[in-house]
């Protein structure tokens, strides 16, 4: 199997090549510079692998949430590549990658990952293991610090990941309460593989005009998290 992950949906600048076991990885931190980096980092990848896009199973990129910017340019850069190379896309949330770092880097198997979204709330996703791969245990949501924090209950120890933890006094104490998981606290394009594997092996890839961002801004109405009534 060989899967391409982009994505720009952050500060973070990223790309991934999967091939069979192997994984070959760039990663920047490069606040607006993601356009000028990211397909120089793609065509590293495959010459390091000896392969061209034609090649490829399929192509993941970072569906957010983040940045708009961000989220237009990876949406923008995997569906160019894919038209091209006339290959099917897979979305991934940026938070279940983050997540799925955490695993990675610290063993992590509960994890609440938090974004900064700016204008004083934050992206937010609860994850949990299963059989090696971060699985949502509520819709990610955009939420104002203060109500995360009066809302979510905890069982057990968790780790977490991410900007939104060290950006608002309110998500921080929760954060100070758990377990930190290790640096980089932004989603890496590595860590999106072996979530894209599992949708591809599922058939959730699809075609170049049925990829879609996550903005979550774009929904009026926010549910309240699990555990309250």
């Amino acid at each position: 199997m060989k899967i391409l992950a982009v994505d720009t949906a952050t500060e973070a600048c990223s790309a991934a090549l999967l091939v069979g076991e192997q994984v070959f990885a760039r990663y920047e931190e490069a606040p607006r510079d993601h356009t000028r980096k990211i397909l120089p980092m793609v065509q590293s990848l495959l010459d390091e692998a000896g392969l061209a896009l034609s090649d490829l199973d399929a192509i993941a990129f970072g569906r957010g949430p983040g940045s708009f910017t961000g989220v237009r340019i990876g949406i923008g850069v995997a569906q160019g590549l894919a038209l091209g190379a006339d290959k099917p896309l897979i979305g991934i949330s940026t938070l279940a990658a983050m997540a799925q770092g955490a695993y990675r880097r610290d063993g992590a198997e509960q994890v609440l990952a938090a974004i900064d979204a700016r204008m004083n709330e934050v992206y937010f996703g609860r994850f949990t293991l299963s059989e090696g791969l971060m699985v949502p245990q509520q819709e990610e949501c955009v939420i104002e610090p203060t109500l995360l924090a009066e809302q979510i209950h905890l069982e057990g120890r968790w780790h977490t990941i991410g900007t939104g933890f060290v950006t608002y006094d309110a998500v921080l104490q929760l954060a100070e309460q758990q377990v930190p998981a290790s640096a980089p606290c932004l989603p890496m394009a590595e860590d999106m593989l072996p979530l894209a594997r599992a949708a591809w092996l599922a058939g959730e890839a699809v075609a170049v005009e049925a990829a879609s961002p996550v903005y979550l801004r774009d929904k009026v109405t926010w549910k309240k998290l699990p555990g309250r009534e």
